[in-house]
């Protein structure tokens, strides 16, 4: 479904134009990411702009908008209000006058997308270029909110399971971090809030990884973010099962439908299997010793998934179990002592490269550490283990995960500038606005980005926010591969 652009605004947006003081010409504003929830995540990955301004500002407006004649436009407008409101309680010239324009009369300067940016930083700021138009700025708060929140969230997150990792991989493996790309894998497809909300979050994970099941996030940085699958990896994945198919081999012949995907329909290559249908442990040690010699022969890989329970005591062993068993040892330990592997350069164990395993039940930041800092204590590398990243880590966060607010800074009445903030008695700081005209720019001392507000215009035009859309134009076009370099050195 379609809507009109010009109704993509919370209610109360409606009579914000006729409510600024008399002679205002310009509002300025800016997306600030104001406070964390997460003590270990002060810092957010700026990613989604260049979809929103490619797909809402220029491709929904053009065609919903000023392609429209202005009389249906103006009727769509005014029929909505006059039920929403009551009938002829708001004045439509303005709406009129911006069909006339033909374009959005507006100026954002934004920071590279990619970037690592402190919170209490702006990442864009939005003002009008023409007076007449000052309502704009902040009528596209709501949906520029609603949009971007997400994917910039999504990246974060990415981005610190991607430190984590490697981190470890540097710690049990050594310097070759080729693998790390594919130790996060993107499984969250089936519980977000819609298919867009799935795209754009998958394309935040593939900032960082190579690993998705999300197909959609692939076109969506194909189209939005210049990518091209023929000549760059943006993300993939391997042939992989689930319970239905393990179920129509029955229980009783388990150990034969492991034996037909790995030696008849995959006798090469990596194949994920689902293997806690019924009883994870019988695979690990009965199937897995029984199959052993079938899989070392094949040119490839057979992944073993585990999908429920703790994936932490699953992985890394349960020290409640009895002592001596296999849950006490973990799958790890268990697939080591049936396959064997090789000692990395920093000592650690590391399966032998026909085996590895997948866990991507209900993986958290906080459980991806417990898994690589229980396997490190036991000897094995990070790398003898992929996660996967669902939903539970995608969607169990809100726009206050990072606290993400757009607000009005400076405004122009009469000709006079205005520095405007707020500042709530009632509040703890987190709602306390930055003022006037800002510059973000970079410390010296830390590297690291920071903003100086209350500027002049002429210092507002040196810093390290700069044009990237105006009057209807992109002007900047990033690609992945340029976000995700820029990701890369930010490690």
């Amino acid at each position: 479904m379609t809507y009109s652009p010009i109704l993509l605004k919370d209610g109360y947006k409606v009579g914000h134009k006729f409510q600024y003081p008399q002679g205002t010409t310009l509002v300025y504003s800016n997306l600030t990411p104001r406070k964390s929830r997460n003590a270990d995540m002060n810092e957010i990955v700026f990613f989604g702009l260049q979809y929103f301004l490619k797909e809402y500002l220029i491709r929904q407006w053009n065609e919903e908008f000023f392609a429209r004649p202005k009389d249906e436009v103006v009727k769509v407008y005014a029929r909505r209000m006059d039920n929403y409101l009551g009938k002829d309680s708001i004045s439509y010239q303005h709406i009129a006058a911006l069909h006339d324009l033909g374009y959005l009369p507006l100026e954002i300067k934004a920071l590279p997308e990619g970037s690592l940016v402190p919170m209490r930083v702006p990442v864009f700021t939005i003002k009008n270029t023409l007076p007449e138009f000052f309502w704009l700025t902040n009528m596209l708060e709501t949906i520029m909110s609603a949009v971007l929140w997400k994917p910039a969230t999504s990246a974060t997150t990415a981005f610190d399971y991607l430190r984590t990792f490697t981190r470890y991989a540097r710690e049990t493996v050594g310097e070759d971090l080729s693998f790390v790309p594919w130790q996060g894998h993107d499984f969250s497809f089936r519980g977000m809030s819609g298919v867009e909300d799935a795209v754009m979050s998958g394309a935040g994970h593939l900032l960082s990884f190579t690993g998705t099941d999300t197909i959609p996030a692939i076109d969506f940085l194909e189209r939005f973010y210049n990518a091209d699958c023929e000549k760059e990896l943006i993300g993939g994945s391997v042939p992989a099962t689930e319970h239905s198919v393990m179920c129509m081999g029955t229980q009783d012949g388990e150990i034969e439908t492991f034996e037909r995907l790995v030696s008849v329909v995959y006798p090469a290559g990596i194949v994920s299997i689902v293997s806690d249908t019924w009883d994870f442990w019988q695979v690990i040690t009965e199937f897995l010793p029984k199959l052993k010699k079938k899989i070392l022969e094949r040119n490839g890989k057979v992944v073993i998934r585990p999908d429920s329970g703790d994936p932490v005591r699953i992985i890394v062993g349960d020290p409640e179990a009895p002592v001596g068993s296999p849950e006490y040892k973990g799958a790890i330990e268990c697939m080591w002592e049936t396959f064997g592997g090789t000692i990395t350069s920093k000592g650690y164990r590391l399966l032998d490269g026909h085996i590895g395993l997948i866990y991507g039940d209900s993986i958290t930041t906080e459980r991806q550490l417990a898994i690589l800092e229980g396997l490190k204590a036991k000897g094995f590398a990070s790398y003898n283990v992929i996660l996967g990243i669902g939903s539970y880590t995608y969607e169990y966060v809100t726009r206050d995960t990072f606290g993400f607010a757009m607000k009005a800074t400076y405004g122009e009445v009469n000709g006079v500038g205005r520095e405007i903030f707020k500042s709530p008695k009632t509040d703890d700081g987190t709602k306390k606005s930055a003022k006037g005209l800002m510059q973000v720019y970079r410390d010296s001392a830390t590297g690291k980005l920071a903003l100086k507000d209350q500027c002049t215009w002429e210092q507002e035009g040196k810093g390290e926010l700069k044009p990237v859309f105006k009057d209807g134009k992109l002007l900047v076009d990033w690609t992945l591969s340029e976000i995700r370099q820029r990701v890369k050195e930010q490690l």
